[in-house]
């Protein structure tokens, strides 16, 4: 059922992976075990088998169930121009009378798991899933599976050896369950700093430049690139650049709107450096109630993650806080944080979602391509299907690994940005004169070549905007005229590169102890706050949630975009310059250039491509979009 309410959306969908977890139901039927096929990551082979899994290990999971009805068609309606439901958007109670499990379903899946000795932890008020945990052994016997560690990515993962199962009575009501296997460690932030992590204190080298062109290097103290002495780096771009590059200048400052912003753990100097940032910024604190952070229920600390690391999520969560103030101040801002970033981030949507905490929703996090199981594609569609129908707009960085093909078996673009109800943003490098003026962009990717003895040494590709065609999704509606093969990402972008990236302010720990300071950040973590911030000014402008904007960025078309696409004009790169211990010059400086536009397998074209999307929004984008 599930495949059939998705090809509504999108007609030639491929969805390989979704199909096979609804369509081995109905293969197993006369099985009393129904099996989940796709259920096994691709990196569970046996090449990457270390060892058995530990019965006794513990194990937190989900099973989710599937939507009742046609909830995608309801979302595709209210979200199309032209629609006679067009804007007639349902509430999270609506939503949950038509379209959550039944709780009888629910009660039927808590009996089943209670039965295997799991305990049941949530469910939220949805009925979309039912949270549990129990140990591995209990897991490969309730599954009919076993469990092994697997070597991936310099890490050590559990998951089920062979494709898990549930009893055939459940056959109809469960859809993925998420958690038996620990693809979600491999998780990512989208965010760029230098080649140091900003948790162990990071500040900018000079010199550096307040605005593009305001330094040149000279001969004397660095050599010219392929015969050009280039600019050195901006220092950061901070809110009066960025809006006005984007068409914002005079414009409004988002009030009336919400931005929720999902990340995992929580920084504890979150308010005191955004407020500290603000004042230096020429920028309005936050006042009163405009800034929150809430846990999702039903969330936890889980002693079995493989890969902590809430520091950097520090920074992922101060980046994505200041970058949508930066271009909204007025809106308010609802940070959600997972208390882990090994397998909530979906209940977190989920959360926002099912309560409308939020009108816009930012997302600066993913996985490296679309090879995923299929338990952790579907629950995420369903959650994406409720929020397009309540008006909820959710943006998804497209990815800093450019298309993948550096790092996986194929060119592909980063999931959940590659999902149709997801408006993915991707990557540029800007160039912002001293008038607030954009004086050049191109796609964000880069090549480092280092100096060494007088002479400019290729390092190699570093990073680059997400993008790419979907393997598992098929064309959607609003795409037809410009896409083929499937989804393609990104839809839109804005600047990301960390060459030319955003001014952010940060308690970090220095050498001489830990306190607030200000650095150079990018990465298309930045890119989805700044696109959630404009969004919000939209929405305020409109008087009303745009909710999915997909369908009406594709109506506004190329007149509402600065179109990005490569072009002999654009600049080479930029001189940038680091400590060597990146916080201060006692043991010297690094120099290196970063070049522009390098963009592997993607095609950085006139009009709508699979590096930019349609490029970044233009000063008629706003009014473009409210017609």
């Amino acid at each position: 059922m599930h495949h059939r309410r998705l090809r509504a959306f999108a007609p030639a969908l491929l969805a390989v992976a979704l199909t096979a977890v609804v369509a081995a139901s109905a293969s197993a039927a006369p099985s009393p075990r129904a099996k989940l096929a796709g259920s096994v990551p691709p990196w569970a082979t046996s090449a990457n088998f270390k060892s058995a899994t530990s019965a006794s290990d513990s194990v937190g999971f989900r099973v989710y169930l599937g939507w009742r009805g046609d909830a995608a068609s309801t979302a595709l309606a209210v979200s199309t121009p032209g629609s006679s439901s067009y804007g007639k958007y349902l509430t999270p109670a609506q939503f949950r009378q038509q379209f959550a499990p039944s709780q009888a379903d629910v009660n039927q899946v808590k009996n089943w798991l209670t039965s295997q000795g799991f305990t049941v932890d949530y469910t939220p008020s949805n009925n979309l899933y039912v949270a549990a945990e129990g140990t591995v052994g209990q897991a490969a016997t309730a599954f009919g599976t076993s469990f092994g560690q697997y070597a991936v990515d310099g890490l050590t993962l559990t998951s089920p050896s062979s494709d898990i199962s549930v009893p055939s009575s459940l056959a109809g009501t469960v859809d993925a369950v998420v958690g038996l296997d620990q693809s979600a460690a491999l998780v990512h932030t989208d965010h760029v700093v230098a080649d140091a992590p900003p948790s162990a204190g990071f500040r900018n080298a000079r010199p550096c430049s307040d605005y593009w062109g305001e330094y040149q290097t000279k001969s004397k103290d660095v050599p010219a690139f392929e015969g050009q002495q280039l600019y050195y780096a901006p220092c950061g771009y901070v809110s009066s650049r960025l809006r006005g590059a984007y068409g914002l200048t005079g414009a409004g400052d988002g009030s009336g709107s919400t931005v929720a912003i999902i990340d995992a753990y929580a920084s504890p100097t979150i308010l005191s450096d955004a407020n500290q940032y603000s004042v230096n910024r020429g920028l309005p604190k936050f006042q009163g109630n405009q800034f929150s952070q809430v846990v999702a229920p039903g969330t936890m600390k889980r002693p079995e993650n493989p890969r902590q690391d809430p520091q950097g999520w520090y920074g992922e969560e101060t980046l994505d806080v200041e970058a949508v103030h930066s271009m909204a101040p007025g809106a308010n801002i609802v940070y959600v944080g997972a208390p882990n970033n090994y397998q909530d981030l979906d209940a977190a949507l989920n959360h926002v979602v099912n309560n409308h905490l939020a009108q816009i929703v930012t997302n600066s996090y993913g996985w490296s391509g679309e090879t995923l199981p299929a338990g952790y594609i579907k629950p995420y569609d369903s959650v994406l299907q409720q929020a397009v129908a309540e008006g909820i707009g959710v943006y998804f960085s497209s990815g800093d690994s450019g298309d993948e093909s550096l790092y996986l078996s194929s060119p592909q673009p980063d999931f959940p940005a590659s999902d149709p109800w997801v408006t993915a943003v991707g990557g540029t490098s800007l160039g912002v004169g001293k008038y607030n003026q954009r004086v050049f962009e191109t796609y964000w990717g880069t090549d480092k070549y280092s100096l060494k003895n007088g002479k400019w040494n290729s390092v190699g590709w570093l990073y680059g905007g997400g993008g790419g065609v979907s393997h598992v999704f098929g064309v959607p509606g609003y795409q037809s005229q410009v896409a083929s093969g499937g989804r393609t990402v990104p839809d839109v972008s804005m600047v990301a590169d960390p060459n030319t990236g955003f001014l952010m302010g940060q308690t970090q720990t220095f050498s001489d102890g830990a306190y607030y300071d200000e650095y150079r950040i990018g990465g298309t973590s930045l890119a989805s706050p700044l696109f959630a911030g404009l969004m919000a000014v939209a929405d305020q402008a409109a008087g009303t949630p745009h909710g999915f904007v997909n369908p009406q960025l594709y109506k506004a078309g190329a007149g509402a975009f600065n179109d990005v696409f490569a072009s002999s004009a654009d600049p080479l790169g930029d001189v940038r310059v680091d400590y060597a211990n990146g916080e201060n010059a006692n043991d010297g400086l690094l120099y290196s250039v970063r070049t522009f536009g390098d963009t592997l397998t993607l095609n950085s074209i006139p009009g709508f491509d699979d590096a930019t999307g349609w490029g970044t929004p233009n000063s008629t984008f706003i009014s473009a979009i409210n017609k």
